[in-house]
């Protein structure tokens, strides 16, 4: 398995299988551990990250002899490859911009990813499709203790795991669901359902998490607190309150097919046309039709068009996808009009067609 074999396929994530999948891209669940034997990178030696990655190497092969693993060393890679990584939801942009030795491990189905020497000595992910936290905290439970066989994590027994960031210590867990929520954006209901997020002290970040705007009406909803909390605790909150928000997403749907139903349809159309027609286009405008199409396709206004092809152009038609997929290294108007071909190519060999319902 290489890296550019990723190129090639899609991750189990972005497949559209999961539970409540029209809505909920994916679930995801993040562990900040640090080995006892070192300080935390802010205070590292780059002597120090080097046998950081070499006391976890007997843990990375451990996890390697249960399914098959990509080991990439990020310090050697280009700035494509890079970001290729951030985009593919792998790697964060704090590992892609960092220096020094750090590493990432990737599972096959890139539903789980292990990144060495970021914030924290190891951020381990897990990723599933659609709503499904209870599959991956399984995962990556068993993961964690995987490696905590071989090392010794940094951990007190009245705060917990200690972080390098305060707001982590405790279970370091950080649990997010990816929704994709244009109908509440339409309706100009988000902002409300965003401060209600808010007072129950869940964060509300972009495609890209911390520190990212919301692109193609994707939001990730995460937990802030983690000290004094148990990580099943966690888990429940986010659980309890995602399927409050996907009804209240499902009313605005149906709002706008009851009373908006030709704006609704105008919409999904020009942004369906636009993108089988043009000749160059940015990755912001893309996000934004390829929106309305998903949601069209889900609400039944375009046929024989799936949700995982729509999934997966949302990721092949961001700058460092079309680079990879090109060949060659592209400046901005030239990755404008290439994004433009392969969204004509790829729609058009789908054969959708419009549906006629009013």
């Amino acid at each position: 398995m290489e890296l550019d074999d990723l190129t090639r396929y899609s991750g189990e994530w972005l497949r559209g299988v999961g539970p409540e999948s029209d809505i909920v891209i994916s679930s995801r669940i993040r562990l900040a551990r640090n080995l006892a034997d070192y300080p935390f990178i802010s205070r590292a030696s780059d002597q120090d990250r080097v046998h950081i990655l070499n006391d976890l190497h007997e843990s990375i092969q451990d996890i390697a002899q249960n399914e098959e693993i990509l080991c990439v060393n990020v310090e050697d890679l280009g700035g494509v490859d890079r970001q290729f990584l951030v985009e593919r939801q792998l790697i964060s942009r704090e590992l892609a911009e960092s220096r020094g030795a750090r590493s990432v491990t990737i599972g096959r189905a890139e539903n789980f990813s292990l990144m060495v020497n970021e914030e924290d000595h190891v951020r381990i992910q897990v990723m599933q499709s659609g709503l499904d936290l209870d599959t991956a905290w399984e995962r990556i439970n068993r993961i964690d203790d995987q490696i905590e066989q071989h090392v010794t994590y940094a951990f007190d027994e009245t705060l917990g795991y200690l972080t390098a960031c305060p707001t982590n210590v405790g279970t370091g867990m950080r649990v997010s669901v990816m929704l994709h929520l244009p109908a509440l954006v339409m309706t100009r209901h988000i902002e409300k359902v965003f401060r209600s997020l808010h007072k129950i002290s869940l964060a509300v970040r972009g495609l890209y998490g911390e520190g990212s705007q919301a692109m193609g009406d994707f939001y990730q909803i995460s937990n802030q607190v983690t000290l004094g909390r148990a990580e099943e605790d966690i888990i429940k909150q986010v659980c309890d309150v995602v399927p409050v928000i996907i009804g209240y997403e499902r009313q605005a749907r149906d709002f706008l097919v009851r009373e908006k139903q030709e704006n609704l349809h105008d919409r999904v159309a020009r942004a369906y046309g636009i993108l089988r027609n043009a000749q160059t286009i940015s990755s912001e405008e893309t996000m934004h039709l390829l929106s309305s199409v998903r949601m069209g396709i889900n609400l039944g206004l375009i046929e024989d068009l799936k949700i995982p092809v729509i999934n997966e152009l949302f990721i092949h038609t961001q700058p460092a996808h079309l680079q990879k997929l090109s060949g060659t290294e592209l400046d901005t108007t030239d990755r404008n009009i290439e994004r433009a071909r392969y969204l004509r190519t790829h729609l058009s060999s789908q054969g959708p067609r419009e549906s006629e319902k009013n």
